[in-house]
Order: structure tokens, then sequence, then C-alpha cells
């Protein structure tokens, strides 16, 4: 029987998880193939450091390159996260026609373009399945499952430690600085936050979905991103009030010009008032979902673990799986892992979206105050759906919370600059978008 050796860069969680897994059904997963996989060497950091998972010390090294460049080593599996090294590993790999598994999405979302490009041109590939949303096999399904269709939009709840806050935030009534110390003590928020609750981790995973969806690779710099730092437990009161649930939510929409046919695409990562009444509304917890509507298939939902050990070495895996299937039949892909098929596509800037908004606002309990809003509104053509002002606020300044038409990402923020500058406007407005998924 054929065995495919593998070297595996990264010991920690994911790199643990992957070694475990393999011990764990490597027998059934060789049932399957007719492949043997067997792990010949393991690179970490720190051979002395205790680990949740025990990896035999005769597997382990950190010298990454000697296991890159190991002879018997023909399939590497990059998983010790960052985009430095991390790239010189998997160039290396390439160079020397060994393909590469990996999780990274931020090394994918900073050199994907670069990294799909050596893998061609040294005859390897690139098996990246567990780099978004965990064990959800999504890579796969925009791959393959749907092939054959026009990626018209794709709405991701992507991002574990920002769905299992405002989960909680909703369900509990606390606040974003609340539930985030409680996130953190409980290990699904980082000691530093920032990169999910800022949604740069959200952003790395929409970039790779939208490029893999439309063909051609989304700098992450033209990724609108804004996290959820800004929601507070009135919002997600009020939202629930008008019938919405608060979600972060990368959204790849691709747009109709009339009379030109496709348009440009919009990659957008920011916090979202999404009807209770959708699918997406009811993605509780630290569950990922992605919602993609193909031009012939329609609508679909992919939903589960995004994250963690077991979820992401499941879709590890999955890739290994792939992999030994190539190797034994001596093809180095049955579909490219990244297929540039649009060479003129384009990301819309953020300012020429147009949406349906969410507003609050901290305003004067006297009259007149809505009649000057909405005057500034009106004058920018920005027109006012409903209006909420709760009773039972004590003080001079109370909220008010407007529903907003259909208008662009330009106009409300020139808009809102100008009813911040009101004498009656105590606070900087609060703007969240809606979708309505048509």
């Amino acid at each position: 029987m054929q065995q495919i050796n593998l070297g595996i860069i990264g010991g920690g969680t994911v790199g643990g998880g992957v070694y475990q897994a393999v011990q764990r059904n490597g027998l059934l997963m060789t049932s399957r193939l007719g492949v043997e996989l067997s792990i010949v060497k393991v690179a970490v950091r720190d051979l002395s450091k205790k680990r949740p998972v025990k990896i035999p010390k005769s597997l382990l090294t950190t010298d990454w390159a000697s296991v890159v460049e190991h002879p018997h080593v023909n399939l590497v599996v990059e998983l010790m996260g960052g985009t430095t090294t991390a790239r010189e590993v998997v160039l290396k790999a390439f160079k020397l026609g060994k393909s590469v598994v990996t999780a990274n999405k931020a090394l994918l979302s900073a050199h994907g373009e670069e990294l799909f490009l050596t893998a061609r041109q040294f005859g390897a590939n690139l098996y990246y399945e567990a780099s978004v949303a965990g064990g959800i096999p999504i890579i796969k399904v925009l791959r393959e499952g749907l092939i054959g269709n026009r990626i018209t939009r794709l709405y991701g709840i992507v991002n574990g430690t920002c769905n299992y806050i405002l989960s909680r935030m909703k369900n509990e009534g606390a606040d974003f600085a609340e539930v985030l110390a409680d996130a953190q003590r409980l290990g699904y928020a980082e000691a530093e936050p920032s990169l999910d609750v800022d949604g740069y981790d959200a952003m790395h995973k929409t970039g790779i979905l939208a490029s893999l969806a439309h063909g051609f690779w989304v700098n992450p710099k033209s990724i609108h991103v804004e996290g959820i730092r800004a929601v507070t437990a009135l919002d997600i009161q009020f939202a629930g009030q008008l019938g919405y649930t608060i979600k972060l939510l990368g959204m790849v929409k691709k747009l109709e010009i009339p009379g030109k046919g496709c348009g440009p695409v919009q990659v957008s990562v920011y916090p979202t008032l999404i009807p209770n009444s959708h699918v997406l509304a009811s993605v509780n917890g630290v569950f990922n979902a992605v919602y993609v509507r193909g031009d012939v298939v329609g609508d679909t939902l992919y939903y589960g673990r995004g994250a963690g050990q077991d979820a992401t070495a499941s879709a590890v895996l999955s890739d290994l799986a792939d992999a030994a299937l190539d190797l034994k039949f001596g093809t180095k892909s049955r579909i490219p892992p990244f297929v540039p098929h649009e060479r003129e596509g384009a990301v819309l800037p953020i300012d020429q979206t147009v949406s349906r908004y969410y507003v609050r606002l901290s305003v004067a309990d006297r009259p007149g105050t809505l009649a000057r809003i909405a005057a500034i509104l009106a004058k920018a053509k920005i027109g006012i759906s409903s209006v909420i002002q709760p009773e039972g606020h004590q003080g001079e300044f109370v909220p008010l919370i407007l529903m907003i038409h259909d208008a662009t990402n330009a106009a409300m923020a020139k808009a809102l600059n100008r009813i911040s500058q009101l004498a009656v406007v105590k606070e900087k407005p609060v703007m969240f978008r809606v979708e309505s998924f048509d």
C-alpha cells in the first residue's frame, strides 16, 4: 500500500489536534483512501514546552527547514500561523516540488496570489480548507460543489468569538466589555482580542472566499472592515424591537450595472442587522455559518463549528485526503486551488455601496429636534422608514432610533456628519447597516 509521509510545521493547538486526529482515525482514512498517512517529523518552536497533545520526542525538531527538506517527506502541513516564517515554509516546499496543506488564513489573505502562482510554477498544489470556517467544508463547496454556478451572493458569520459575544449580549442584555471579559476567561477570546473583535480575522476569511468565488485575488486593503466594539446592549435591544438580530457579517455581493451586466464586487465586514426570520439570525454561540447563492442552485447554507482544535483538524484531514489521492494517482490537482478568471475584477469602494441603515442618536428631549434631523436627511435625499423614541428615559437627552431607506454609504456619512454638529445632538451618531438578503 502506498504511504504518504507528512512533515508538520507547528505543534500547537492545531498541529497537536492534527497529530491526534491522524492517530485516532488514520486507519479509517487508510481504509477509505487506500493510502497510509505517516507523520515523519513535527517542527516546533520550543522542545521543552508542555503540550496538551503529547507528540513523541523522536518526531520533534526546532528546525523547520529540515522537515521541509526531509527526503522522505512528500507533503508539508503548515500549521504554525503568522505570515513571515510561514510564507518561507510554503515557498520552500513549493520550490522542492512538494505540495502544502495550510490552515493559515492570514497567510493566504496577505500572500495568496503569490503562493498560488509559485505552486503552479513548480508543479505543486496548495490545499487550504481549514483556513476558513473551521470544520465547515466551504472551500470545497466553492471549488467543487458549486463549480457550475456563478456566485451572486455570499454572507458569512465566520468569527466565533464575535458571534459568541453578540449572542450573549442579546440573550442576557449584557454590555460588550462585560461579555468580552468573560469570553477571555473562558478561552473564547484572546487576551489581546483586536484580531477578532475589530473584524480582521473575519476580513481575512471573507477575502479568501470572495477571491475564490469571483476569480480575482482580493487585496485585503480593499476590504472595508468594522468590528463590534461599537455595538451596545441598547442597540441589540432596539434591533430586537424592530425584528432584527445584530451579527458580524462578512459580505460578498456581485453587483449588476443596468445595461452593462456584471459590475464590481462588494466585499465588506461589519456589524449588520439581520431579520429575525432569516436563518443566519439563529446562528448562535461560537458557531459559524456561510450562506451562498448560486445562479443555478439558488440559496444554500453551511453551518458548524468555525474554530477550535477538533474542527480545524477535521478540515485539515479533508485536505490530507485530497492531497493523498492526488499523489496516489500522480495528479498535482484535480481541480486547481485557485483559478483567476476575472482579469478586470474589482472591489466596490465602500462609499459607493448602497444599504438600508439603523441609526441611534442621543438627542435633546425638546420640540423640533426630529424636524431638524429629518431636514438634513431630506436635503441629502435620504428617506426615513421608521422612528423609535422610547418613553421612560430620564434626563435631558434621550435615544432616538431611525431606520433609513436605501442610500449610499457616502451620502449617509455626509448626512450624519452634519447631524452630529447640531446642538440638539449630544454624542456621535451610531450607524449599522441593515441587510435584506434580496
